[in-house]
């Protein structure tokens, strides 16, 4: 009964882990951390996806849960197993000397609309997967490469391209940019693509 929400744990805490060793090492470059974000996303798909789905982001679960493809109890499950993956990804990065502060990231709009745009691209993907518009074998893929895409497409328009709540969390991003674009955008891709997939 606990394995998804291990699996969520687990793999939040790979994807946030990484991602943090990547900044920590001077992976701050355009394709660096979105190439490693993508990479590692793809194996949890294929390892983890089939026993939670492979959330792995709180702003993924809360658009499945306006799609109506996770409980309400799921949902609240998955996200908290999220960010203890996040938190544990935190107290592992210090062991590796990787400096970790919480400080709060002034709002600026294109930036929100940047991480928004970003994250509705990401979902897109995921949402192909989800309601079996891509073949089985091929969403690792179609995920990872939509991760890359949307982190490409915000970094490009000026944002971090974190797309991620938790992940934000571990690099000490905390604010509405960070923790709120990524569900506006999620929300808005599941709704978009229910819209377009749905029988006339």
């Amino acid at each position: 009964m606990y394995k998804k929400y291990i699996a969520e744990a687990l793999g939040t805490f790979g994807l946030a882990f990484i991602v943090l060793l990547a900044v920590a090492c001077g992976g701050k470059t355009l394709i660096a951390v979105p190439v490693i974000a993508g990479l590692i996303v793809m194996l949890c798909v294929y390892t983890l996806g089939p026993i939670s789905g492979c959330h792995l982001n709180p702003s993924v679960t809360l658009g499945l849960l306006s799609a109506k493809k996770i409980s309400g109890v799921d949902a609240f499950r998955y996200i908290v197993a999220q960010f203890a993956g996040a938190v544990i990804a935190v107290v592992f990065a210090k062991v590796f000397l990787v400096a970790h502060t919480i400080a709060p990231v002034a709002f600026v709009p294109s930036i929100f609309l940047a991480e928004v745009i970003g994250a509705f691209f990401f979902n897109m993907g995921i949402a192909a997967v989800v309601f079996s518009k891509v073949e089985r074998s091929m969403s690792g893929v179609v995920v990872g490469g939509s991760l890359l895409l949307g982190i490409l497409f915000a970094s490009l328009a000026g944002a971090a391209g974190i797309l991620n709540p938790a992940v934000a969390f571990a690099l000490g991003h905390v604010s509405l940019t960070y923790m709120i674009a990524p569900i506006v955008g999620a929300v808005l891709a599941y709704s978009v693509y229910t819209y377009l997939i749905a029988e006339k």
